[in-house]
């Protein structure tokens, strides 16, 4: 029968959600954790191009610094040790050769535009001694032909494995049959064959079952982590994929061993620190995409899943396998723009804020409280408009939006609804092009800069402005709990955007309390 291992990858892969700033104690604990649970093989971190060793770091420049992370020689029954290298950022003359102790395979990786390199790379490693693992960076990227050529290379190569790698978790169930079978009759019989998977789409267990019972002519390893740590959205749960291989496998993993380790070092992480499936990182998935582009799109924080989708679905195809921030930028941007003749809409406008005294009432934390309700409802102006809301004390002459996520198209407002062009337009809406109140600094996209651009364009005479309250460290900064907090903006974005409000060019009063104020 033919032989299956599960190869842990929690210090390495997961890593990402930590920095691999694990503690040298707590990686040793790991290690021994996964040893003493029967794990076939452990995968401790990576070789890398860095400055100095930090002991509590598991990326080191060599297989020394590497091994001193291992169990006592005594302790590590049958578990064999690995490494991972990456070709474009690690100095293969840094590898001292296999002595016959410690970490005993390196796994290594490449793009697809270095992975000519990545194969002469490989033949390094493996001349030097070690258990060779070739993983190709994004085995989805690769048509049939270009399968075919790396498995050629790889026979000529003939190292202990070959590993199928779904970078962006895009691989379905007959996307794996595709491969698996291309690799199994066309690789030597005996390279082992490996399955590196992750959750984009939530099938990672249900691959790797698939992969685990199909009937191959050859050995297999199917790689996992605790708890699926990894880099959102992360990878297959070993103790999952170790109970199912007890159960149908008898085999021998000690689960309690898995279930400790998990409970001591992983669990607490997962506290700070979320991965697993989420519908956006699903949609880079559908499009086999670099995960950064829904991770940068995500952290806008003015897009919905649907907007999203729409973005991603757009991205050239040249542009899929290598992140490029700039290129993001510019189809979040127009997509955001939408442009529109909203030529009428400001007529309109004008005619309702000319020469007014407008009360803007921004989300902020204030607008709970009985004194800033009472402040507003003191307030003497001629008209009333809430950015981004609809407050529940009062209702306002208009609502201005410009965000898809407090925007709901099929709520009946109270009031007459203004929008910016990057939202599906309400069949009453007055609409005007989002890139019109956009500025050109960081804060241009917040709604509250956005209204006073748009009153200032209308020929509004003064601002009153409620809620607007700027960001406090411990204090809340919505009056509505639900809605996101961006926890990383403090004194310098209050300060930016105190700015950008006196280069509205409106006279504004602050009728609550507010850091935009006081910067």
């Amino acid at each position: 029968m033919p032989d299956i291992k599960l190869l842990d990858c929690t210090l390495r892969d997961g890593g990402y959600i930590n920095d691999w700033r694990w503690g040298f104690g707590s990686a040793r604990r790991i290690i021994q954790s996964l040893t003493r649970a029967g794990t076939d093989l452990v995968e401790v971190g990576f070789l890398r191009n860095v400055e100095g060793y930090d002991p509590d770091v598991t990326v080191c420049n060599t297989i020394e610094e590497l091994n001193r992370l291992l169990p006592d020689e005594g302790q590590r029954g049958h578990t064999l040790y690995s490494g991972m290298a990456m070709r474009s950022n690690y100095d293969i003359s840094k590898l001292s050769p296999y002595d016959g102790h410690g970490i005993e395979l390196i796994r290594i990786t490449a793009h697809d535009y270095d992975i000519r390199d990545g194969m002469d790379f490989a033949r390094e490693v493996k001349a030097r001694g070690y258990k060779l693992s070739i993983n190709p960076i994004n085995i989805m990227g690769y048509n049939d032909k270009d399968l075919l050529w790396i498995f050629d290379q790889v026979n000529a190569i003939h190292p202990w494995q070959f590993s199928i790698v779904d970078t962006f978790g895009s691989m379905r169930r007959r996307d794996l049959e595709r491969i698996v079978s291309l690799a199994d009759h066309n690789l030597a019989p005996d390279i082992r064959l490996g399955l590196h998977l992750h959750e984009n789409m939530a099938l990672s267990f249900c691959l790797a079952q698939e992969f685990i019972d199909k009937p191959l002519l050859r050995d297999k390893t199917v790689d996992a982590s605790l708890m699926g740590m990894g880099r959102a959205p992360g990878n297959l749960p070993i103790e999952l994929v170790a109970d199912y291989r007890n159960e149908t496998g008898s085999c021998h993993y000690d689960l309690d061993e898995i279930m400790d380790a998990i409970q001591d070092h992983i669990a607490p992480i997962k506290g700070e620190s979320e991965w697993g499936y989420t519908p956006a990182y699903f949609l880079s998935a559908r499009f086999n995409l670099h995960r950064n582009y829904a991770e940068h799109l995500l952290n806008k924080g003015d897009l919905t899943n649907r907007d999203i989708n729409h973005i991603l679905a757009a991205i050239d195809p040249g542009k899929k396998t290598v992140f490029d921030a700039a290129y993001a930028d510019k189809l979040y941007t127009e997509y955001r723009n939408r442009r529109i003749d909203d030529e009428a809409a400001l007529a309109s406008l004008r005619d309702a804020f000319a020469g007014k005294k407008v009360l803007v009432l921004a989300p902020g934390a204030s607008l709970a409280t009985e004194e800033g309700r009472a402040a507003v409802q003191a307030a003497q102006a001629d008209v009333t408009v809430s950015a981004n809301f609809v407050p529940d004390f009062v209702t306002p002459g208009y609502a201005f939006f410009t965000n898809a996520k407090r925007f709901d198209e099929e709520s009946a407002y109270p009031c007459p609804v203004i929008l910016t062009s990057n939202l599906r337009a309400h069949a009453a809406a007055t609409v005007v092009n989002y890139d019109r109140l956009s500025g050109t600094d960081a804060q241009g996209g917040n709604s509250v800069l956005m209204l006073l651009r748009l009153l200032r364009l209308c020929g509004a005479s003064e601002v009153l402005l409620a809620g607007a309250d700027g960001y406090r460290p411990g204090a809340p900064a919505y009056a509505d709990a639900g809605l996101h907090t961006h926890t990383g903006r403090g004194d310098a974005y209050n300060a930016q955007m105190a700015g950008a409000i006196r280069a509205a060019g409106l006279p504004v009063r602050f009728l609550t309390p507010s850091e935009y104020e006081r910067a």
